[in-house]
């Protein structure tokens, strides 16, 4: 596992770089960081949304042992004649049939009961008449090994089923299961810490002055931070108080494998995140080049990156998908995460210049078109709701008229 603790130069950008284009800011994170957790041992049942430290290799093959897909009867296929007689006794799940079958001889045979000796096809039993002598015809075209499985057809003995970096999903437990595999090692939870600043804000109450600002980015990021599978981890509010900050940034770096701050992150007069992480951390300002956003601090503080973000609530939330998303994947051990998203018709129109990548809140109207919400206004944060995704328009300049293809990023893509 490589050091928790990171280079303090590890933000840094290329000389002369004055707005950062969306891309060059993510290979600079990809770049930067890496897997930061230690491992762990648990029982394959127990792992559900842990992270794979190690490919999971069967233990033994699935099936284990060649058998019946169906009820039915089986048989040699060389041996059949058109009517066969019926040995007694059967073949069933967990209770295989005792012996070898003899030469040109049938066995009522269920489903999932391992083939005896001497059956390779078998016949499903609506396709079958049975006769008096104890023997039965085939009503129906016969082809050899027909309704059978053979052993490790799914996944044989030695094989890798599931890769390291893979978030353990409910489908993957019961492969674990199902190849007798007992532990996964797995990646111990990145402890995500979420940190909110600034004077102004105050939790929800009622009778709060007007210049006072309910705190809506904490709640938010502790759960961006639990959707994609992440320990978030509850730094509280601070006010601009230097002192208090450093104390829970102190904190933090014994709590937290990263933290993620929202509010006074920029180079203003009361941006006092900024001016303590610049005289005692190791500060970067990254000028991205995105609507809502632009201001990225990034920071190293006892080792552990710091990610100021802005403090817009949109603004925060669109940076956190687009950045802190995949940088927090690959610090857990899951790899770098591209979002998905598709074409569609736009339902609406939209002139952009050259130079900013732009995101609009959006969702698919009944047609199958991209409507965007009424107001671009990074200070409406019902429009975070009110969409089920996000409209993504490139760096170059753009004149979106209705039906033009924009391409559409749905919130379940970015894993919420």
């Amino acid at each position: 596992m490589p050091d928790k603790a990171l280079p303090n130069d590890c933000f840094a950008l290329p000389q002369g770089v004055d707005w950062t284009p969306v891309d060059t800011a993510l290979a600079a994170l990809r770049e930067a960081l890496g897997p930061v957790v230690s491992r762990e041992a648990l029982p394959g049942a127990s792992a559900l949304g842990s992270i794979l430290a190690e490919d999971v290799v069967a233990v033994r093959s699935n099936p284990p042992a060649a058998n019946s897909a169906i009820d039915g009867y089986g048989f040699a296929f060389d041996t059949m004649t058109d009517d066969m007689p019926l040995v007694s006794g059967r073949a069933a799940a967990g209770a295989p049939f005792e012996g070898d079958l003899p030469a040109g001889s049938a066995v009522r045979i269920l489903t999932g009961a391992v083939l005896p000796a001497g059956v390779d096809t078998v016949v499903m039993q609506e396709e079958c008449e049975l006769l008096e002598g104890n023997r039965v015809r085939f009503l129906a075209r016969v082809k050899p090994g027909q309704n059978t499985r053979e052993a490790g057809e799914d996944v044989r003995q030695g094989d890798v089923a599931l890769p390291a970096g893979r978030r353990l999903r409910p489908q993957d437990l019961a492969l674990i299961e199902a190849l007798g595999v007992a532990r996964v090692t797995v990646f111990a939870p990145l402890r995500v810490g979420v940190l909110s600043t600034g004077d102004e804000l105050v939790a929800a109450a009622q009778d709060v002055p007007a210049d006072k600002t309910f705190d809506a980015n904490r709640p938010m990021l502790l759960a961006l931070a639990k959707a994609w599978g992440h320990a978030p981890v509850d730094l509280g509010h601070v006010r601009d108080d230097r002192k208090a900050l450093k104390e829970r940034l102190n904190q933090a770096a014994e709590q937290c494998d990263v933290v993620l701050t929202s509010g006074g992150a920029s180079a203003g007069d009361e941006d006092h995140v900024s001016a303590l992480l610049s005289s005692e951390g190791v500060l970067t300002h990254w000028r991205v080049a995105i609507k809502p956003g632009r201001p990225l601090a990034l920071a190293v503080w006892d080792g552990i990156p710091v990610f100021g973000l802005p403090g817009n609530p949109v603004a925060a939330f669109v940076c956190s998908l687009i950045f802190a998303r995949p940088a927090l994947s690959l610090m857990s051990g899951g790899g770098w995460l591209e979002p998905q998203g598709f074409d569609i018709p736009a339902a609406f129109r939209k002139s952009k210049k050259a130079g900013r990548r732009e995101y609009l809140r959006a969702r698919v109207t009944a047609e199958g078109r991209a409507e965007v919400f009424a107001s671009e206004g990074s200070g409406r944060i019902s429009g975070l709701s009110w969409a089920d995704g996000l409209v993504e328009l490139g760096d170059a300049a753009r004149d979106v008229k209705e039906g033009d293809l924009v391409r559409y990023i749905p919130f379940s893509s970015f894993g919420i």
